[in-house]
C-alpha cells in the first residue's frame, strides 16, 4: 500500500476530487494548509504599507491506495491539478506498512 500526499492549489481541489473518484478512489483526507516552495510568496500593499506574504494557501490531500492503482491515482492528481504555472504543487508517495480499521479491527488493504 502507498500513502499519496498531494499539495495543490486550493481552486483545483474539486477537479482533483472528481478525477480521483473517476479512477476508483473511495476516500481521502483534505486539509487546508499554508506553505511555500520555489514560489516564495508574494508582496502585497495594505493601507499604503507593503508587506510580504510568505505562506500561500494550499490544499493537502492524503490517500492510501493499493500498489496496483498507485500510478493511476498519481496521474489523475497531476493531470487535474496542473495549470502550468509556478506553485502547482507536489505529490509525495510513501510506503504504508499496515492500516487498521478501528470499528472492525480489519488490517491491511481490506481496512482501506
Amino acid at each position: 500500500m502507498k500513502l499519496i500526499t498531494a499539495i495543490i492549489k486550493p481552486f483545483k481541489l474539486e477537479a482533483v476530487k472528481e478525477a480521483l473518484t473517476n479512477v476508483g478512489v473511495e476516500g481521502m483526507t483534505v486539509t487546508e494548509v499554508k506553505g511555500f516552495g520555489r514560489q516564495k510568496g508574494h508582496t502585497e500593499v495594505y493601507r499604503g504599507s507593503e508587506y510580504t506574504v510568505d505562506f500561500l494557501p494550499k490544499a493537502k490531500i492524503e490517500i492510501v491506495v493499493s500498489d496496483e492503482i498507485k500510478d493511476k491515482v498519481v496521474t489523475a492528481i497531476v493531470n487535474a491539478a496542473k495549470t502550468g504555472k509556478i506553485g502547482d504543487g507536489k505529490v509525495f508517495i510513501s510506503p504504508v506498512d499496515d492500516v487498521i480499521r478501528i470499528r472492525t479491527d480489519e488490517h491491511g488493504e481490506s481496512a482501506v
